[in-house]
């Protein structure tokens, strides 16, 4: 469904284990939803461009050309020498989402799964360049989606992001800012989702970075483990 960036046959695309809904290929990020994230900013988020903490969640898209599947290489642009490896929950929407309560925001989604958000490194945080974002390939989605009922909280589940088997990241979905149910219903008050749309759940402060030429793994419990590798991009 989503190629690998690069040129040798692609592994196999995410599989949707919910039918009949399929992946659309739409994917939305979130800023700022770890607490850490917003604290780092300081005194600065009560200065220009900001001037205030955001009260709605601040959005980002990951375009198509940024979508790759479990396994694939991403190349890290030669002028930024490493990238920021996010991982993150994926909310898979299993139908449509317009202005849904909290309290009933979770019988909109039909799973969850794991997301590499690679990003170059950047100080924006509140209106990041979209050069920073969508790199092509550096989305990477997978392995399999996992139905909602095999997750009992989607707000608990430990997070492991491993470079070359070291372990560089231990973390969880615990304490963001906005829960899963309180995301989807603030986010549909001001836009609509529909079957098959992602919705990150968010990176977390102090997201490792990786260097080209090496591999990663992350780990988020009770949905599997995605690979991925990075190339230099000199050499493309």
């Amino acid at each position: 469904m989503f190629p690998a960036s690069t040129a040798a046959a692609p592994p196999p695309a995410p599989r949707f284990e919910v039918p009949p809904h399929r992946l659309s290929g739409v994917v939305y990020g979130v800023l700022m939803n770890d607490p850490q994230a917003l604290a780092a900013l300081g005194d600065a988020v009560h200065q220009a461009p900001y001037k205030a903490p955001p009260k709605a969640p601040v959005m980002y898209m990951k375009p198509r050309n940024t979508l790759a599947a479990d396994g694939a290489t991403v190349t890290v642009p030669a002028d930024a020498g490493a990238m920021t490896l996010g991982a993150c929950l994926g909310i898979v929407l299993g139908r449509t989402a317009c202005r849904v309560d909290a309290r009933d925001a979770l019988s909109h989604v039909a799973g969850y799964l794991i997301v590499a958000d690679l990003s170059v490194p950047h100080d924006s945080f509140y209106r990041p360049s979209v050069r920073y974002l969508a790199r092509d390939g550096s989305c990477l989605i997978g392995p399999q989606v996992v139905p909602r009922d095999a997750v009992p909280d989607p707000e608990a589940l430990g997070v492991t992001v491993a470079i070359d088997g070291a372990v560089v990241q231990r973390t969880d979905t615990r304490g963001m800012r906005r829960g899963v149910a309180r995301l989807l219903a603030d986010v549909t008050e001001f836009m609509t989702l529909r079957a098959g749309d992602l919705l990150l759940f968010g990176v977390r402060a102090g997201a490792p970075r990786i260097l080209p030429g090496r591999r990663f793994e992350i780990a988020i419990d009770g949905l599997g483990t995605l690979q991925g590798a990075t190339r230099d991009g000199s050499d493309a």
